[in-house]
């Protein structure tokens, strides 16, 4: 229980220390993006840390209902990472992205089809 105590305050002691990183964001889909055809929208963020952070994927900047986020992941240096999908079937003439808010800051970073 000591030891189990000790590490609790360690990584704690760690991730209140660490250096604050911004994400690295990056918005992709799972196939070429063909206009009304069947795809997923993707949403990888990595490098970021602490790992306070939301990621919302967006069509004409509203949110698009049903996605699904991976478990919060980290690697070696604390640094954290995370992705979050959605199905969709890209139309002509709509915006889709990825809206990142980490800390105090929100970012959107915008897919490109091709």
């Amino acid at each position: 229980m000591k030891l189990f105590s000790f590490l609790v305050v360690c990584i704690l002691w760690i991730c209140a220390y660490a250096k604050e990183s911004p994400p690295k964001v990056q918005v992709y889909s799972y196939s070429p993006g063909e206009f009304d055809k069947d795809n997923q929208l993707i949403c990888h963020v990595s490098g970021f840390h602490p790992p306070d952070i939301a990621i919302d994927l967006l069509m004409d900047e509203e949110v698009i209902p049903g996605a699904q986020q991976t478990d919060l992941a980290f690697e070696k240096g604390w640094m954290f990472h995370l992705t979050k999908s959605v199905s969709f079937k890209p139309q002509k003439g709509k915006n889709y992205s990825c809206r990142v808010r980490h800390m105090q800051k929100t970012q959107t970073f915008v897919w490109r089809e091709c």
